[in-house]
Parts: C-alpha cells; sequence; structure tokens
C-alpha cells in the first residue's frame, strides 16, 4: 500500500484530504502504523522503532490531529514501552495526553492516560500514578472487540504487577481476557498472567504458571517477538527449578532466531539469563 501511494502524483494531496475525510485519518499514516506493529511482532525491533517514528513524522507534517493520535496511541507509545524504552515511551505519551487535551479528543486522551501510568508505574514514582483509572479509561469496561481498546492494557498490568499491585495487575489481565478474543494479543496475556502467579510467592503456583507458559509458547508461534518473551518466562522458571538444561533448549532456539534489536529489553533480558544457564551447564 505504502509503495503504491505515491507521493509524486500531482493529485496526491487531494486524494489524501478525501481519504482523511473518509476514512478519519490519514491512509499512509495509518498503514505505517500497522506496518511498525508488525514489524515489532516479527522480531525486527529496529525497524519497527525506525517505522513508528516515520508514522508520527508524516503526521505531525499533515497537521492532522487525529492521524497524529493514532500514530501515537497505536505506534510509537506502545512500541516504545515494548522495547523499553522508557524516556522514549514517557516522551511520545506526554505528546499524546497534550494533543488530545488540546483538541478536545476523550477517546485519545483516555489511551494517552493508560500509557501515562504504565510510564509512571514503570519508573517506581508510584505515589504519582492514580491507583484508579481517569473517568473514561475504564481498563474493565464493556466488551469492545476493537484492537485498539486493549492497547496498553497488558503493560499495565504488567507495570502494576512490577510494583507489588496484584490484585489491580489481575483485575486488568482479567479485563484484557474478556475483551479480546484468541489472537495476536493471546500469549502475551498468559505469560503475564504466569509471571503475576509467581510474584505470589506460593511453591504451588510453579506447575498453573508454567502451564501458562507453554500454552503462551505455543500460542505464539509465527510472532517471534511473543515467542521471545515466553520462552524467557518459561526458562527462568525452569532454571529456578533445578533444570537449566530445559531452560536452555526452550529459550536459545528463539533467541538465535534474531538479527536485530539486541540493545532491547527483551533481548537484553534473554541473552543474560542464557549467560547465567550457560554457566550452570558447565558446572
Amino acid at each position: 500500500m505504502l509503495a503504491h501511494y505515491a507521493a509524486s502524483d500531482p493529485a496526491r494531496d487531494v486524494i489524501r484530504f478525501q481519504d482523511v475525510v473518509r476514512f478519519g485519518t490519514d491512509l499512509r499514516v495509518s498503514a505505517r502504523v500497522f506496518l511498525a506493529r508488525v514489524l515489532w511482532l516479527q522480531g525486527f525491533s529496529d525497524q519497527a522503532v525506525r517505522t513508528a517514528e516515520i508514522s508520527v513524522a508524516e503526521a505531525q507534517a499533515t497537521g492532522h490531529a487525529l492521524s497524529l493520535c493514532y500514530a501515537l496511541a497505536l505506534a510509537a507509545c506502545p512500541i516504545a514501552l515494548w522495547v523499553g524504552e522508557l524516556a522514549t515511551a514517557a516522551h511520545y505519551t506526554g505528546m499524546l495526553v497534550d494533543l488530545s487535551r488540546e483538541h478536545s479528543l476523550p477517546h485519545w486522551g483516555a489511551f494517552g492516560s493508560r500509557f501515562q501510568r504504565v510510564v509512571v508505574l514503570m519508573g517506581r514514582n508510584v505515589d504519582a500514578a492514580p491507583r484508579r483509572p481517569r473517568a473514561g479509561s475504564n481498563e474493565t469496561a464493556q466488551p469492545n472487540i476493537d484492537f485498539r481498546f486493549l492497547s496498553g492494557l497488558s503493560e499495565l498490568a504488567e507495570a502494576l504487577a512490577h510494583v507489588g499491585r496484584i490484585a489491580e495487575a489481575l483485575a486488568v489481565l482479567e479485563g484484557a481476557f474478556e475483551q479480546s478474543e484468541a489472537g495476536w494479543l493471546t500469549p502475551e496475556l498468559l505469560r503475564l498472567k504466569g509471571e503475576i502467579l509467581l510474584l505470589q510467592s506460593a511453591p504451588e503456583l510453579e506447575e498453573p504458571a508454567e502451564r501458562l507458559f507453554r500454552q503462551a509458547l505455543d500460542g505464539a508461534q509465527g510472532t517471534l517477538a511473543w515467542e521471545l518473551r515466553a520462552a524467557t518466562s518459561l526458562a527462568r522458571l525452569l532454571r529456578n527449578r533445578g533444570r537449566p538444561a530445559d531452560a536452555i533448549a526452550c529459550l536459545q532456539p528463539v533467541y538465535d532466531r534474531f538479527t536485530e534489536g539486541f540493545d532491547t529489553g527483551d533481548l537484553i533480558a534473554a541473552k543474560q539469563l542464557l549467560d547465567e544457564l550457560g554457566g550452570a551447564r558447565r558446572d
């Protein structure tokens, strides 16, 4: 679509304006937003980051507030969090919140508030993060099959667990399960549920957590980014249960399929775990 959306066409500006009127966003921007998300899921995180940045720049060039909100909420903010760039996520989130307020766009403001909450919690500034969502951004609202509604929910559940708010994290996670049919987000939701179970430090929850991690890994086939997260969670649990060889066998093949993004949070964590496991195996 992007290849055929020729910028050199002298009538292109008119066509793009008509597209914005008809679809609500600039189609070149929205196409790049989806491309960025797909690239990340495929394991091309560096390309995903660059594509998200381009989507924001193109949206800014149009001067169209909705297109910019779209690029920020569905590409720039989540991808920055996925790769572990908290400062970048805070920057984009601030842009989204300010833009939605300036143009009275409460729908996109709700996304901004959600991401803002995640950024604050991940930065461990717990006192600055409200325990309840702001009005209009209820994380467990009525069922909504639009994937956009799910944007930021898994990140929020993880952030809440990160600061020890286990009950809130589980509530958000269950809400996300209710909102989503089995699909692109399910492996990550299963993995997070397993991680939250382990945070409760109950030995009897290790078996259910392992089952969740294996379900996540099986369901993540074809989405390398989710595979890595599920394999890392499972390998860490196997290591802790005294099974380092199984842990390596689980994680190493997934890690070896990556060709970029080695300075991102997920790959750094996987490499550190593999290094530890290698030492354990040699012992």
